[in-house]
């Protein structure tokens, strides 16, 4: 297994984070007190009022279809342009993805460029599990939950969000209202730019292109550098695990001998335990973690993803010289909210 890398060039300014705090070192961002959101049932009154528009006599202001053409076009292209060199790539935007890009996101001096192959980001995390709507999330991981204001029903060792779009939604939404984030959605990171033994960025293409490179004939990729890549592209699958696959087939890594069988409990110790910078310049997070190091799948339970993904981010921050709460530098780490450490003999030392 691949050693810890070295600490990434400390080249970014330290303009200080945005004022509020993160769950990951037991402060939630949220203003207001800290506290379990619980959903309870009460009598509701509902109070409608009127749009501020007549809905019997509505009329939208006339445009040009060849405007609406260059407004999507020429944001799309500056998202491209700015983001070809960027400090982070996210692949994957799934759970751990998307939390590690939330988490990074505060921190206004990282540009955040999050890869994502579906049209739908959220990967898994839209239901729970067998297509059931609950999402059980255990604790103390429901610190983000509280961070991120999401109701939920609260029991002694866990909580259970109503629904698992919930969550998907509300990070989405809050993430990518961030100036410093952009989510490019139905693109394939296809490869790894590897420089001196270093990974320096990701290859993408259109997903669609990725998936019919046997139809069609020299449909060349484009690339995204980045100072740190973080693979969150989930369990084996189609576009799953395909960073570490990757790693393996260039001979950066030896084996990738997949996620063992279901054990809860020991899998979601040790996905955060074992989330970590792989090779110099790539950070793996997620159901990754499981196919690289042979850790046990955990099922539907979702906290490990939140938590490796906020992980991520903080070893990201690090490597770029940046404050994080692994060194202690935002603000000290409360002794419940201390990072896993899982037991497992069976799990692959990191």
């Amino acid at each position: 297994m691949a050693a810890m890398a070295t600490t990434l060039t400390p080249s970014l300014s330290k303009i200080p984070f945005f004022e509020n705090k993160s769950s990951f070192h037991g402060s939630p961002i949220s203003s207001r007190a800290a506290q379990s959101i619980k959903s309870t049932p009460q009598n509701l009154s509902i109070t409608m009022s009127s749009p501020p528009y007549d809905l019997k006599d509505f009329n939208f202001q006339p445009i040009k279809e060849s405007i609406v053409s260059r407004e999507m076009t020429r944001r799309y292209m500056m998202d491209m342009i700015t983001y070809a060199d960027t400090d982070v790539v996210v692949v994957g935007a799934g759970s751990a993805g998307l939390s590690c890009a939330y988490e990074l996101s505060k921190n206004p001096n990282i540009n955040v460029a999050i890869i994502e192959q579906s049209v739908s980001p959220g990967g898994g995390a839209w239901l729970g599990g067998q297509l059931f709507s609950a999402m059980v999330v255990r604790k103390p991981a429901h610190k983000f939950l509280d961070e991120l204001e999401i109701e939920y029903d609260e029991q002694d060792e866990y909580v259970v969000i109503k629904h698992a779009a919930l969550f998907t939604s509300t990070i989405m939404s809050k993430l990518l209202a961030r100036p410093n984030v952009k989510l490019f959605n139905a693109v394939a990171a296809e490869d790894l730019i590897v420089k001196g033994g270093r990974v320096a960025g990701v290859v993408t293409n259109w997903a669609l292109v990725s998936m019919n490179h046997d139809t069609q004939s020299c449909m060349d990729p484009n690339v995204m550098e980045a100072k740190v890549v973080v693979s969150s592209c989930g369990h084996d699958g189609p576009f799953g695990a395909t960073g570490v696959k990757r790693l393996r087939s260039i001979g950066m890594i030896d084996s990738v001998p997949g996620m063992k069988a279901l054990d809860m409990n020991a899998a979601e110790d040790a996905i955060v335990r074992l989330t970590r910078e792989i090779v110099p310049g790539m950070i793996v997070t997620g159901m990754e973690v499981a196919e690289i190091d042979g850790s046990p799948r955990m099922g539907p339970t979702f906290g490990a993803m939140m938590i490796s993904g906020q992980k991520a981010a903080h070893l990201a921050l690090r490597a770029l010289g940046q404050p994080n709460a692994l060194d202690g530098e935002v603000k000290t780490v409360q002794p419940e909210f201390v990072m896993a450490s899982a037991k497992s003999e069976e799990i692959v030392d990191a």
